[in-house]
């Protein structure tokens, strides 16, 4: 099945509604991120900062020594979570440890007395946000510097956040996977108007080219629709003229040419013993005779384009029927006509134009083919079709001309009386059964063309293969 790599309004609508809500989904995940960081951030801020002044105030200074009132308790309340532990330590003066935990990073900036600085370092192996604070002490005469650090663990910041996080984008995910089925049923919606012009118009055919009618389409569509049916309108009276100005001018072309040959008639009997006027009459009947052909095969032709009536029919008792017809002018021209195939083949078919179809064929193997030639008529049931086929061990055509043995007004022989539509008709009235016309070549010389018909529903079964006796066809 061949790819189709033409866009689709479908992809394309989707690909705009639900690409920018993916982004946006995206964008609003990272700053939800960012936010939760954020309070997150100034919640341990707040905290550290309340930590550091309440330890401070437990430093105090007596004399020129200083008093540090920082119980055990408090001590292993700030160390007892490992993973939200508080680092702590006092320094006089600042980096000269006193009390706390050695091991903790000083600050790179200079400190404002009295005034917490926030900064954000690494304590073994950890990340940690960190606050100093500096205090004064001591007299004027020998003035001292206090600092006091506390440190806090970012592990549960970081938790805290991916909660958070948590928190608002399952939520925000849901509506997102709920708000892309209302796109795409909407966008279903919104496109069935399409939907069902294309299945009114997917089985339109020339015999029944008609207005659609999409009357519950948005306006947008509705111009669309208004469009295709002026142009079906257009369509149909094209097509409408044409087939009454084939059908008018065959009707009134076919009477005068039989008035025509029947007076070249009466005059090749008077003008008997006068052989070069006979001559010259006699090349006016045969061009009568094939204009009067040229106007039969052109009714046929529009008949074969018309409406299929469809009907049950026997198509073997059909071919067997039209063989008897043509027996007496095959044998007028020393030719051998039989019937090989089923007993019994019910379809739904137009009988008219079946049997138009294979009178075209014998037609044309009687015109075309030696004296002596053996002609065929076969019925057989495939899985899915039913065969017609007309075999003759004739001369043949060969490759070039079996691949144009189907084209309109194109003749592979010069034998007065033909017109090369015969074959065409015959592709046509196939066409319009759902089947097709096939031409190869049958034994050494001969040719075989098989009409192809699909089955319908309701086929008759048939009995056991029977096949009768090919001889000349008095009674096929």
């Amino acid at each position: 099945m061949k790819h189709d790599s033409r866009p689709s309004l479908r992809r394309q609508l989707l690909l705009w509604l639900l690409l920018p809500q993916l982004v946006l989904w995206a964008g609003g995940g990272l700053l939800a991120y960012r936010m939760a960081l954020s309070y997150a951030e100034k919640g341990i801020d707040q905290s550290l900062t309340q930590s550091v002044k309440a330890l401070a105030r437990q430093v105090k200074p007596v004399g020129s020594g200083l008093l540090i009132d920082f119980p055990k308790a408090a001590q292993d309340v700030l160390e007892q979570d490992p993973d939200d532990r508080l680092s702590y330590m006092v320094s006089s003066p600042p980096g000269q440890f006193l009390l706390g935990n050695q091991v903790m990073p000083q600050p790179n900036a200079m400190l404002s007395i009295g005034t917490p600085y926030l900064y954000q370092t690494e304590v073994d192996g950890t990340q940690q946000r960190v606050v100093a604070l500096d205090v004064s002490y001591g007299d004027d005469s020998s003035p001292n510097l206090l600092r006091v650090q506390v440190g806090k663990s970012l592990a549960v910041q970081q938790r805290i956040t991916r909660e958070l996080v948590a928190d608002m984008l399952v939520p925000l995910l849901l509506l997102g996977a709920l708000l892309s089925m209302l796109v795409y049923a909407g966008i279903q919606r919104g496109l069935a108007p399409l939907k069902n012009l294309t299945r009114q118009l997917e089985h339109r055919t020339v015999e029944t080219i008609a207005p659609t009618e999409e009357t519950q389409a948005p306006s947008e569509v509705q111009a669309l629709v208004d469009a295709i049916n002026q142009l079906l309108g257009e369509v149909q009276r094209s097509v409408h003229q044409e087939k009454r100005f084939i059908n008018d001018a065959a009707h009134q072309l076919r009477t005068p040419l039989a008035g025509l040959i029947s007076q070249v008639e009466l005059a090749q009997s008077a003008a008997q013993n006068d052989p070069d006027l006979t001559q010259r009459l006699k090349k006016v009947h045969t061009g009568a005779e094939r204009s009067a052909h040229l106007v039969h095969q052109l009714l046929t032709l529009a008949r074969s384009e018309s409406q299929v009536n469809r009907q049950r029919v026997d198509v073997a008792a059909l071919t067997r029927d039209v063989a008897r017809e043509w027996t007496p002018r095959v044998l007028a021209h020393h030719m051998d006509l039989g019937y090989e195939g089923e007993d019994r083949v019910t379809i739904e078919c137009d009988k008219l134009q079946i049997r138009e179809a294979l009178s075209n064929l014998i037609d044309n193997a009687t015109r075309y083919c030696p004296a002596g030639t053996q002609i065929t008529l076969r019925v057989k049931r495939s899985r899915d079709a039913v065969l017609l086929m007309v075999e003759d061990d004739g001369n043949g055509l060969t490759d070039e001309e079996l691949s144009q043995a189907f084209q309109r007004f194109w003749r592979g022989s010069q034998v007065a009386g033909g017109c090369g539509l015969g074959l065409s008709i015959v592709q046509e009235i196939a066409r319009r059964h759902g089947g097709q016309a096939t031409i190869e070549r049958h034994g050494d010389h001969g040719l075989r063309i098989t009409l192809a018909l699909s089955l319908r529903s309701g086929m008759v079964a048939n009995p056991p293969f029977s096949a009768q006796p090919h001889g000349p066809s008095t009674s096929p």
